[in-house]
This record gives structure tokens, sequence and C-alpha cells, in this order.
């Protein structure tokens, strides 16, 4: 099996087995038909991915790199908050009428701070850095905005990313690390969905300040299983598993910004039956 499902089966198992759960509690999220979308969680799981070993890419079902890579340059690259610069219709429940989520992950990404450099939104801040201070401990971004909550039509899940440089011994290249903080995730909808996203991001910096990959950590305040994807998990945790794909990125692209979702691929994905019609809690 990919370590990626070694990482999910072992998740999901103490999920169901040790859990916390919210059922009869007053919660926010609800299902289509206005049911309240309970969940068996637990807290404060770490999950560490080691790139330069393994594209972390789950076998057990499909997960869409490109869908995946899509949303992730629609955030950083494009730093959009409309629905109309994205592929996919993932966020199309939290859109208004124009297309607006609110002053939510792309908008925030794109605004611009005053830095003794000079005026940089977070992105580029973050490129700077690399560049020209990489053992900094101060490479970071952070989108949960306080002051701006009010007026995003949902509240940052993946909220920030701290990266750490590194330089392994013998190595000409330093090595590139991440952080994603995310304060609450749809293990079922969208664990694999944002491991794969950020190590492409992780890939994709590093590439273009020219070093080597390295960890992917990933932490989740609260990691949690809805109450009617108890049964897919179940069954989907049961399936049989295939060896990790390869990945491949781009390698003539050296801006941040030129990269696009074909610049991106995997071969030899061998994955059990895609899961459809996954209900979502709004």
């Amino acid at each position: 099996m990919s370590y990626a499902d070694d990482i999910f089966i072992r998740m999901c198992e103490d999920i169901l087995e040790h859990g916390t759960s919210t059922e009869g509690e007053a919660v926010r999220p609800h299902w289509e038909d206005g049911t309240p979308a309970y969940t068996i969680k637990q807290f404060g799981v770490v999950n560490r991915y080691d790139l330069s070993k393994e594209f972390p890419l789950i076998t057990l079902r499909k997960t869409a790199l490109k869908s995946a890579t899509d949303e992730i340059l629609w955030i950083w690259q494009k730093k959009s908050n409309n629905i109309h610069d994205l592929h996919s219709h993932i966020w199309d429940e939290w859109a208004d009428e124009d297309g607006s989520i609110g002053k939510a992950y792309g908008y925030q990404l794109g605004v611009k701070h005053q830095y003794k450099e000079g005026m940089m939104d977070q992105v580029d801040r973050v490129i700077w850095d690399l560049k020209h201070n990489p053992f900094s401990r101060r490479i970071m971004t952070n989108i949960y905005v306080h002051q701006d909550l009010h007026e995003m039509n949902l509240y940052p899940c993946a909220y920030s990313v701290t990266f750490n440089v590194t330089q392994k011994p013998g190595d000409d290249k330093l090595t590139l690390n991440a952080i994603l903080n995310q304060r609450s995730q749809d293990i079922l909808a969208a664990n694999n969905w944002n491991v794969a996203q950020y190590a492409v991001l992780v890939h994709m910096m590093a590439q273009v300040c020219d070093m080597k990959v390295g960890e992917l950590v990933h932490v989740i305040a609260d990691a949690h299983i809805y109450d009617r994807h108890i049964p897919i998990i179940r069954e989907l945790i049961r399936r049989p598993t295939y060896p990790a794909p390869t990945f491949w990125l781009n390698p003539e692209i050296t801006d941040f910004y030129q990269f696009t979702r074909e610049d991106v691929r995997v071969e030899n994905y061998v994955t059990g039956e895609q899961i459809k019609d996954i209900p979502i809690a709004i």
C-alpha cells in the first residue's frame, strides 16, 4: 500500500474507535434535508508525509489530482475568491449570486502588506523569503483574519502554512518542509484532497526556489467523520491497497505564477472504485 493509505486507514480506525460523538449537541452543519450533521471526531491529529520518498495519494479510491491542483492554484496563485475562476463546483454552495465567497481564502492571500522590503502579499513574501532568507523561522501564511470573518461565507478550514528549510548532510540543495494547520476537516470528503494539493504546493515552491522537497506535516484540530459517512468509511478502509503512484511536475517551470493544473500528473496510479455522490454537510 502507499504510505498515505496506511496513514488514512489508521487515522480513520482511531477516530471510529476512540472518537467523541457530537450527536444530540448543538451543531452548525446540516444536511441538505435540514437534518443536523453530527460527527465522530478526534482532537489534534498529526500526520507526517515525506514527499522525498512518496507522493501522498491514497489508492483506496482515486483523488482527482488535477482538480485538487486547480483549487490550490485558485487560492495561492490567482488569489481568487470567485468560483468563476475555478473549474470545479466544490465551492458553489458558499458562493453568492456573483460567485464570490466573500473575503476568504484567496482574497486574504492577495492582500498586500507593508514589509521593510516593500509592499507584498503573503504568497510573494513566502517566495521572497525562501529565495533570500531561507533559514528564517517566520515564513508563513495565515488567512484566518478575525476582522474579516463576518464577510466570509465560510471560515477557512486550512488556514495557515508554515514553511521551514533544512539541509541534509552532503546535499548541495536545501530542503523545503511545510506544516499545514487545519482547524477542521471532513475526513471522507477532504482529507486526501487537502494533503495532495498542499503536497503539490510544496513541490512547486521547492522547484521555483531551487530546493528539494522534504516533509509535509498536517495538523488537524478537529478531524471528523460525519454520521452519514461512517458506513462509507468502514467499507473504504477495508479495500485492497496499491503502491503509490509516481508524481511528475513540469521541470520547465521556474516561476510560480506560470504553473497550471496541466503541469502536474501521476503515473501508475492504480486505485479502488471511486465513491460517487458523497453527501456534503453545509
